[in-house]
Parts: C-alpha cells; structure tokens; sequence
C-alpha cells in the first residue's frame, strides 16, 4: 500500500469519524462567551437521535449489551444522584466505598469465591476489561520479581486472547509466549505445556475468547500453572455474566473459574453483560497476597501519604454506583433471564450462519458466533451487511467475522432478520465472482513483517483522526 492509498484510505476514516463537520460547528477553542445551557442540551440529544438506531435496533455486535429505555432511564438517574463522588476520597464518599467493595464481592461470589466457595476471593473494581487485564499481568511481574527473583518475564498467551494482553506486554516488559491454537479453536494444552520456562510468571486463559466465543481448556491449563507453582489467568470479560447462569442453565460449561483450584485471577466485565454503564470491570484474586502487588503505595511523598488500587486517581463513583445498582435491579434471576434470552438468540443465529453452504462456524460457540468461507472474501459479505445496516467485527487468521449476541438481538425478529439479510448477503457477492471487500488489502497485509509496518501506521493515523477536532 502507498503513501497516496493510506491518504485515500484515511479520508474514508475521517468522513466516517466526523459526519457532523458539516453541519454542526466545531470548537477548535473555547467561545469567547458561553452557550446556553438548554441550546447544548438540545445539540446533544439531535446527534444521540442520530446515532441511537444503528444499535438499540440490534444491529451492532457486542457494544451496548442491554439497552433497553427503562433500564438506560434507572442508570441515568443513579449517576444523576452520585456524580460528585470519587473514591479517590473515601473520607467525602463511604457510599463509593459501600458500592465497589459488594461489586466485588458480589461477583467473587458468582465466579467460585465467598462463603460456598473460595472465601479468600478479593479485587477491585477497574475501568474496563483492558485495565483488568493490564492489572493483573502487572501484578504477576511484580510478585514474581519480589518473590522469585524474575527480572525478564514470560507469560503465556492463547493466540486468540484478548489484544489486551499484548498491551500488557508492551507497557510493562514482559514477553509474550504465543500458545497456538487447536483445530477446535482452543488453545493447544501440549503447546503450552513445552512453553513453560522459569521465567514463566502466569498463563492465560479465555473463557470465550473474543474472536471465536470458544472456551479454552482452563481446567488442563490451569492445572499445568499450579504444577509450576505459577500464576494462570481466566479472561472473563466477556462471559462472567453468562457462563455461570448458562451452566445452570443446563448448557455444557467446562470448568473456568475460582473451584479450579489452579485459577488464581479473573478478569470479569460488569459493563458488559452485567448491564452496567460503561465503564466498569472487576479484577479478581485468589488471595490478598496476590492482590497486594496490584497496590500503588506511596509514603514519602511530600503531599501526604498516597495509596490507590488501580491505575487512576480519581474516578468516576457514579459509574460504580451505576454498577451496584444494576447488579441488584436484575439478582440471579434477572441474570437468569437474561442469559437464557441471548443463549437461545445465539443458537438460532448460529443454527441460521450453519444453514449457508458457503459459511461455517468457527468452534463451538454458545453467543459469539464467528464464521468463515472457502469460497468467498468474507469481507465482502461484511461489506453487503453493512450496507443492510449491520455492524460486525472483522477478523483475521483466517478472515472471519462474528456477532456477538446481546439482549438487544434477542428482540423479536432480530435473529431471524439477521439470518435473512446473511444469507442475501452471500447471495450478492456469489452473483460477483471476485468481489473483494474493503478490509480485505487491510488484514491481508498484516500476515508480512515488510508490511505490517504499513497498517500499523494507519492505526496510528487512525488515533489521530480520533483527537482530531
């Protein structure tokens, strides 16, 4: 790709990015006097009317997981009640204190922890999953570097984990121990069973992992950690809220989380099928030793004594608010409910996906339902979706793409919707012979090291695009 075609490529990006340069004003500096507040009011709800149908009619994958008016209506005036708080002083607002120590607890109790299970079950609530992730790994390199000696830390990582951790690596040294992957799309336990060193720290572990919505074998890999006296990791983030009532549900759930005796953190995203606000995650640990690491601590600082769990300072206490609050509006059986709903919306989806003879899926998904072709550019069936409104994530090695089912899909004729607008879809790039979608050059130069390079700079380019006013 030429410099003229990431131009071309980024002018796409920046009409995509900024539909409203047009026709609304843009503030590149403050205005000499301000604005009435009932007129910025008024230009936020218009561009929230805009964008409101391309995901409360379920045509995104993932991204808003609950949606619903009444529910959005409760967080709102929750935050309403608490936006001054910050947990950050706790001494103002015991109330954020209240709220994300029963967060955690509450979800350490779902996912093996508490009194029927492991009671030495801790964590903290963090911003997201990526924050989770990036916890976690950095409190396996610190305890491993106090406890044995470990200056130059490895940590093995499924192919098909979550980019986050490869942000993890990044940011604090440690190398990534790539685990490939099985035919079934799991990750391969021999693989990873000849990966380990003594500089290993922690191994991880998907339960789904997001590209394919399959479950790796936790139970075998956490095993071989706690054979090596190491940390494993299970990243959560997506089924936390699912997977424990699926199992009760009676679908067949492997072992992934705290009553695997060889798990040892968890990565579980409330703001995603816990129906929180974005944007809240909770970091679990087996025991308080661990999670001490996870601690920045500071006592010779000439402010004062300075201490907090994760990465920031201040934070937002009514998203966590927000969080509690959800978290007792819906209780088991709300998540019960919920669970059920998107389960069986995935099965029909999945069963519609199957019933395309040039499509097949990818593992054996239960909501997360990626397919592919050996007879057509996958991307140019993306390409047709979108064109009928839908927004799917891409994938590649080998080019896919998913949708992952929330409980907006799970409104009547939504499943069946997508299955019909899937299959013209196929049908039009098969009268195309040839057709190949946009993001196909894209993901088809990520495979060569002389032009990664290239793609990596148009993320880049992208990022700027993002702070671009």
């Amino acid at each position: 790709m030429e410099s003229s075609d990431l131009d071309f490529v980024v002018e796409i990006l920046e009409a995509e990015l900024r539909p409203y340069r047009d026709s609304h004003q843009t503030y590149r500096q403050l205005p000499a006097t301000g604005r009435p507040r009932a007129e910025i009011l008024a230009e936020m709800r218009e561009l929230a009317t805009l964008e409101e149908p391309k995901w409360s009619e379920g045509f995104a994958s993932g991204a808003v997981y609950h949606g619903g008016p009444e529910h959005i209506s409760f967080l709102n005036e929750v935050y309403a009640i608490n936006s001054q708080a910050n947990p950050l002083h706790p001494e103002l607002w015991p109330s954020a204190v209240k709220y994300e120590a029963e967060i955690v607890a509450m979800t350490g109790a779902m996912l093996g922890g508490g009194e029927g299970g492991v009671p030495s079950v801790c964590g903290t609530v963090s911003s997201g999953g990526t924050e989770s992730i990036l916890l976690a790994m950095r409190t396996y390199r610190d305890r491993a570097a106090a406890e044995r000696g470990i200056s130059d830390p490895e940590m093995l990582v499924p192919l098909s984990a979550h980019a986050a951790f490869d942000k993890a690596a990044q940011y604090f040294g440690i190398r990534t121990v790539a685990v490939p992957l099985g035919p079934d799309w799991r990750a391969d336990v021999e693989a990873a069973r000849s990966l380990v060193t003594d500089n290993t720290i922690v191994i991880v572990g998907s339960a789904p992992g997001f590209p394919h919505g399959v479950i790796d074998p936790i139970e075998e890999l956490s095993e071989l950690a706690r054979a090596h006296g190491i940390g494993f990791h299970t990243d959560c983030c997506l089924g936390g809220f699912v997977l424990p009532w699926a199992e009760k549900l009676g679908y067949p759930v492997p072992g992934f989380d705290f009553r695997l005796p060889g798990v040892t953190s968890i990565s579980a995203d409330t703001h995603k099928f816990g129906f929180a606000a974005k944007g809240t995650s909770v970091v679990l640990y087996r025991d308080r030793d661990t999670r001490q690491y996870q601690y920045y601590r500071s006592a010779t600082w000439m402010g004062g004594l300075y201490y907090s769990p994760t990465f920031a300072g201040s934070r937002p206490g009514a998203i966590s608010a927000e969080c509690w609050a959800a978290m007792l509006a819906f209780g088991e059986e709300g998540y019960l409910v919920a669970a059920k709903a998107i389960l069986e919306t995935g099965a029909v989806i999945r069963r519609g996906v199957e019933s395309i003879p040039e499509l097949y899926v990818l593992g054996d998904p239960l909501w997360v339902i990626a397919f592919a072709s050996d007879e057509l550019d996958v991307y140019a069936v993306m390409d047709q979706m979108s064109q009928r409104g839908w927004s799917l994530n891409g994938l590649q090695q080998p080019p896919a793409a998913h949708i992952c089912v929330t409980l907006r899909h799970s409104q009547p004729g939504i499943a069946d919707r997508f299955v019909a607008d899937l299959t013209s879809s196929v049908e039009a790039v098969r009268e195309l012979p040839g057709t190949q979608g946009s993001m196909a050059p894209i993901y088809g130069m990520t495979g060569a090291v002389n032009t990664r390079g290239t793609v990596e700079e148009l993320l880049a380019r992208y990022g700027d695009l993002q702070f671009k006013a």
